[in-house]
């Protein structure tokens, strides 16, 4: 049974507490910022890269060669029929027994367009790509990301997946790394990382990595060292979990 530490994201003081959780390993869906409190497990562990001490291995560097044709866009958070059916393709084939296999084009477009953050569509494009088999658009992968104070945060990204060799999940985290060096952001927040778990482990394949893990940011170290899942005494009750977390200071000073 999943449970979750959660706080809606509201008001004028909406991209502070965005900024400031995100430190603390939270994550933003929609109006909404959650982290896992599982009562008999610890395996959600909050990860991000620092940009600064990042280098590509071998096989990501192959990767951008790739893709080196690739054109990015980044527009303002909103949902298109072209992005919808891209998004399908990807659900249908990588997620089709997922939590978000029957969402349609409404539900999608509330992912992407509620926010009430600083958050963009980055859209990337392989120029030729309609003109072959399958796909019937030039858009090879999308990716909905919050600017925060201290990073980029990919809340949800998403590609062709007829495109194996080109390994555009990896790619897009790649381009993140790239677009945060530029604006001098020090991370790229990349979600959850699950020790075990095949779905995720391309995480651990970025150097630079740190996992938020009692209550702080840590390299990941060897993610093989790493327990899957905690004696459930050894888990803080819910409650001194909500009394750790540093808010903001958002009250009117007075002039």
């Amino acid at each position: 049974m999943e449970r979750k530490l959660f706080t809606a994201l509201q008001g004028d003081h909406a991209e502070v507490l965005n900024d400031t959780l995100s430190k603390q390993g939270f994550r933003r869906s929609q109006s909404v910022l959650y982290r896992p409190a599982c009562a008999d497990c610890t395996a959600c562990l909050s990860a991000r890269i620092r940009v600064a001490d990042f280098t590509p291995s071998r096989s990501q560097r192959r990767t951008l060669s790739r893709n080196a044709p690739m054109q990015r866009e980044a527009t303002s958070p909103w949902a298109t029929d072209e992005q919808y059916t891209l998004f399908r393709r990807y659900l249908d084939s990588r997620h089709a027994d997922g939590g978000m296999a029957d969402m349609d084009i409404f539900e999608f477009a509330a992912m992407v367009e509620e926010t009430p953050v600083r958050s963009r569509v980055v859209e990337y494009r392989m120029p030729g790509l309609a003109e072959q088999d399958g796909p019937e658009s030039d858009i090879a992968a999308v990716c909905l990301t919050d600017v925060l104070e201290d990073g980029l945060s990919m809340v949800y990204s998403f590609y062709e997946p007829n495109l194996q060799k080109l390994s555009l999940g990896t790619y897009v985290i790649l381009d993140h790394i790239e677009i945060a060096r530029a604006a001098g952001l020090p991370y790229v927040y990349l979600g959850y990382w699950v020790p075990g778990s095949a779905k995720m482990g391309y995480k651990a394949g970025f150097n630079a990595l740190e996992i938020y893990k009692d209550e702080t940011w840590q390299p990941i170290g060897d993610p093989g060292q790493h327990d899957s899942v905690t004696h459930p005494l050894s888990v803080e009750p819910i409650a001194e979990q909500v009394a750790k977390i540093t808010l903001p200071d958002t009250r009117p000073t007075r002039r």
